[in-house]
């Protein structure tokens, strides 16, 4: 394993080129592309084993990048409580489960568009009929097994908050330099 430590200079423009990479079965996020390309970010579209979008930075040898270099990370999105809901019924619950076994291993991040959308799930705000201390517990559940986080947030963020998200993961990975 390699260990090299990129200077503040180095590491800014290895940085510039961090692409987000988007699962080409993710659907209705015109929000998030327009947030990207407003700001100039590199896109990639790919079909991921889990997740709806990652991270990586391009092989650029004239950077010391020998390689394509993939974020070991994933956000999942999903645009509304209801969403999620739909995910936890009995006909979605196997499939949603699956996918959180194979993001087991890698931090992964639920991106709830809703900044109401904890409010929304105690209160039973949603279509589904599931008891609100029910989803409550199989959605903590779910957290606890697989290790994930939940961040509820506006739509109009998710293109700044996926970026960010990965900027800073990959900055770090970066700066430890085993790759």
């Amino acid at each position: 394993m390699i260990h090299y430590h990129y200077t503040d200079t180095e590491l800014n423009k290895i940085l510039k080129t961090l692409t987000i990479v988007v699962d080409t079965r993710e659907q209705v996020n015109d929000h998030i592309m327009a947030y990207l390309r407003s700001k100039d970010i590199p896109i990639k579209l790919k079909k991921l084993d889990t997740g709806d979008y990652g991270a990586m930075i391009p092989k650029n040898e004239g950077l010391g990048i020998v390689r394509d270099i993939y974020l070991n990370s994933r956000v999942e999105r999903k645009a509304s409580v209801d969403e999620i809901v739909g995910n936890l019924l009995k006909d979605e619950r196997t499939r949603f489960e699956n996918e959180l076994i194979r993001a087991q291993n890698i931090p992964f991040t639920l991106l709830l568009e809703d900044p109401e959308g904890y409010k929304k799930i105690i209160n039973g705000n949603y279509r589904s009929k599931y008891d609100p201390l029910a989803l409550l517990g199989s959605l903590n559940t779910f957290k606890a097994r697989y290790g994930f986080e939940i961040v509820y947030l506006d739509n109009k963020f998710s293109g700044n908050f996926i970026y960010y998200h990965f900027y800073h993961q990959m900055k770090n990975y970066l700066k430890r330099g085993a790759f």
